[in-house]
């Protein structure tokens, strides 16, 4: 299993069986949906796929009032193995990312001092605003005791890096406005290989 849902699922199975339509909004009250890409669709498909693994089974099918029958879920001993190992694995080993803004950065030239910071200052304002509002719902989701810090603790890591971000890009564009990030003349870019 390499699909970063599943990991949601098996970590929420380790707190308590549930059924889908209770993983889903469990993780949508946590916050959790910006870090795993939660759909109707693939979460079953996760569940169905974790399931057939062996990894987690049904452990009951409840009905409440007039809803659909719900299938609730519960890890077996190989899920639980399989979910420990994967978080250890994934916690120990950095692996290479590969996010669109540092692609985007990568040709900040191409838009031209002016261009630059403001794209740079929009971005940053659109990080602030998130910040503010992650840090907001984690601060009153702790507050309301629902949740050990424990099973939050990837907000706090989300916010440190948002917070980072936002630093590096408030240096740049004052870099950028004070010069010392110098921007060459376009017009006097040359490839090396017609320098020679």
């Amino acid at each position: 299993m390499s699909n970063a849902l599943g990991l949601a699922v098996l970590g929420l199975l380790i707190e308590t069986p549930l059924h889908p339509h209770a993983m889903a909004a469990t993780l949508r009250e946590r916050g959790l949906d910006r870090v795993f890409k939660v759909t109707t669709g693939s979460l079953y498909d996760v569940v169905r796929a974790l399931e057939r693994a062996g990894w987690i089974e049904a452990r009951e099918t409840v009905k409440v009032g007039a809803r659909p029958e719900r299938t609730v879920y519960q890890h077996t001993a190989l899920g639980r193995a399989e979910f420990a190992r994967w978080v250890e694995e994934l916690i120990r080993v950095p692996s290479a990312e590969y996010p669109k803004f540092l692609s985007a950065v990568s040709y900040l030239g191409a838009l031209g001092p002016d261009g630059a910071t403001a794209a740079l200052r929009d971005r940053a304002a659109r990080v602030r605003t998130a910040l503010e509002e992650h840090r907001r719902e984690h601060g009153e989701l702790l507050a309301s005791g629902k949740v050990p810090r424990l099973f939050v603790v990837e907000v706090e890591y989300a916010i440190r890096m948002q917070e980072a971000e936002l630093a590096w890009i408030e240096e740049i564009v004052t870099d950028i406005e004070t010069g010392r990030l110098p921007w060459p003349d376009p017009t006097g870019w040359v490839r090396a290989e017609e320098s020679e």
